[in-house]
């Protein structure tokens, strides 16, 4: 019996503080994760309730083909500059925001280190809510008991012990062992159940209402791989070789990111769904059964543990002496508490707003890095208070505005994204 006990503990997923060093870069010896590591985690990273959530918002303002096109060409483009600005985390050991220092200055850095954390804070409280939804559905089916903010709390306690577990342990011990594999026979059974169920081909040959412009639905694509740019140096920075943790992480994400949007295109279209969680989630349920969405709402806490963990990651680059689980404590309460009370409604607007800021952020560091200093960045200047990449009292002007340069240039050329915030602000561009 001890020597079966003993079996059982090495495959179970195993708690344990993740390394302090904080904001410095990765000892080499704990860079030890490959390109299977990579695409085993950006893949998983890629599968989700929410994902297959923001699939809905395609259709129907794009046909099915429309929808699978707009979904490949986002996808490409988002999981490309995600591998990229990950490659620079590799080359480094360094986490996202402390990277923007050479770009913004070390206090520049600061602004998109707040906003970072705003936006992986805001996701960690939407994963809260559709995990919370979905246990409260099969809940609720079942058994007849329905207690939404019970099973929120549940769903954010495993989420806290998972981000205080740290990233190796929880790729090598608990995804690559059990958590991978599950979701993606998850997913295939919920293709299967899609194709058998509603007659694709009709809904092939059902055109769009033209809602949803063609490279809007493209812009929506790209903001679930560029939602995870400040946050992909964070896992990227422990691999062995760049140049396979790029390959893993590209493939990885684009499968799934590709895979699951389309899965919920096809739930939409197939179901006569609204975008409301509670329906859709109940959609799934009835295609695939309840068990296939026990088995993807479990997954979706990977999301919101990357979200959390991250955000504490985060928020070090500005108070370096924070320990990290402290953050991911508090922030995960925090979380917990506005999710029992949150109107998900603006989860579309929201994945707009979070691309309009950070797809011109990086796309500056991925020139700067690459082109402009061709892989060059002194890694003992990221921390001197008046070394390189001080600037002025620690500030980079010029690259804070071309920052803010690309920022407007996205709101004027697509001023759809912030007039759902601000209705005025079509208005005020002319021929929009």
């Amino acid at each position: 019996m001890a020597a079966l006990g003993e079996r059982w503990r090495q495959w179970l997923p195993k708690v344990q503080p993740p390394p302090e060093w904080g904001i410095e870069p990765v000892p080499a010896s704990h860079r030890m994760l490959g390109w299977l590591d990579y695409a085993v985690l950006w893949g998983d990273l890629g599968i989700g309730l929410l994902v297959i959530l923001a699939g809905t918002f395609l259709v129907p303002g794009l046909g099915l083909s429309s929808a699978l096109l707009a979904i490949a060409v986002g996808s490409l483009l988002g999981c490309l500059l995600l591998a990229l600005v990950g490659a620079i985390g590799s080359d480094t050991a360094l986490p996202t925001m402390v990277l923007l220092r050479p770009v913004l200055g070390l206090r520049g850095s600061y602004l998109p280190t707040a906003l970072n954390v705003l936006q992986l804070f805001g996701w960690t409280i939407f994963e809260f809510v559709v995990m919370g939804v979905a246990a409260n559905t099969i809940s609720q089916a079942l058994f007849g008991f329905s207690d939404y903010p019970l099973w929120a709390g549940i769903a954010a306690a495993v989420v806290i012990l998972m981000g205080i577990g740290g990233p190796i342990g929880f790729i090598r011990v608990w995804l690559e062992k059990f958590a991978v594999w599950i979701a993606l026979a998850t997913g295939a059974w919920l293709t299967f159940h899609l194709l058998t169920t509603y007659n694709i081909s009709a809904l092939f040959t059902k055109p769009g209402d033209g809602s949803l412009p063609f490279w809007v639905a493209v812009d929506l694509v790209i903001a679930l791989p560029i939602s995870w740019l400040p946050l992909v140096a964070d896992y990227n920075r422990f691999a062995r070789r760049t140049g396979r943790a790029f390959v893993g992480t590209l493939i990885g994400f684009f499968i799934t990111n590709f895979w699951f949007l389309s899965l919920g295109a096809l739930v939409l279209l197939g179901a006569g769904i609204t975008q409301e969680p509670k329906g859709f989630a109940s959609a799934i349920a009835l295609t695939a059964g309840w068990v296939a969405l026990l088995i993807l709402l479990a997954d979706e806490t990977h999301n919101a543990w990357a979200d959390l963990y991250s955000s504490a990651v985060s928020m070090q680059n500005a108070f370096p002496r924070m320990k990290q689980r402290f953050l991911i404590l508090a922030l995960g309460i925090l979380a917990f508490l506005i999710a029992i009370s949150l109107d998900i409604t603006q989860y579309q607007s929201f994945l707009f707003l979070i691309g309009s800021f950070f797809i011109p952020l990086f796309g500056i560091l991925v020139a700067d890095y690459f082109l402009l200093r061709r892989r060059g960045y002194k890694i003992g200047e990221f921390y001197q208070t008046q070394g390189q990449y001080w600037y002025r009292n620690g500030w980079n002007i010029v690259g804070v505005i071309v920052w803010l340069a690309g920022v407007i240039v996205y709101h004027v050329t697509d001023p759809v994204t912030l007039g759902a915030f601000l209705p005025s602000w079509p208005q005020l561009i002319p021929d929009s």
